[in-house]
């Protein structure tokens, strides 16, 4: 019973929720600290209860890469669409469209931090997934090269995921 516990609670989600008590809490006093640790135990536990399959990240040095990659292009999305929404994009006329991009990923965490990171940076929107899982759909606020996004989604996002998680 024990065992099955403490296979179930992930370290990983215990120390972020406590961080996340402690800053809340703005306090770093040993009673929040315990208080902290014991309900990221409890709610990682709870958690884990809800979930059937858990995540395997294989390559925790990719997936710091990967953070960095995805948060540098948040920033440079930002300032593009920025440029857009404040008409400073020129005469360039601005084509909003769908793009259907071949997908090899299957690991069903990979795809969901896959679609987060598109989701979360603007001008992108992960639509859907195909029912076989080999097309994902995306929406570009200014479509300008359809090969220039699948490279991102294939060469700077699949790739590490792919090497993250299966």
């Amino acid at each position: 019973m024990i065992q099955s516990f403490a296979r179930s609670v992930s370290p990983v989600l215990v120390l972020g929720l406590t961080v996340l008590w402690l800053v809340l809490n703005q306090s770093i006093a040993p009673g929040h600290i315990a208080l902290g640790v014991l309900l990221g135990v409890l709610v990682a536990w709870a958690g884990s209860t809800l979930r059937p399959l858990h995540a395997r990240l294989r390559r925790f040095d990719v997936a710091g890469a990967l953070l960095f990659v995805a948060l540098s292009d948040v920033v440079r999305s930002n300032v593009n669409v920025a440029r857009i929404v404040l008409g400073l994009s020129g005469k360039r006329p601005i084509r909003s469209a769908f793009l259907d991009i071949p997908i090899d990923l299957r690991d069903p965490h990979g795809l969901a931090t896959l679609a987060a990171i598109l989701t979360a940076t603007p001008g992108t929107v992960w639509v859907g997934l195909s029912g076989d899982g080999r097309w994902l759909r995306l929406h570009v606020l200014d479509l300008v090269d359809e090969a220039h996004w699948i490279h991102v989604v294939k060469d700077r996002y699949e790739a590490r995921l792919m090497r993250i998680f299966e």
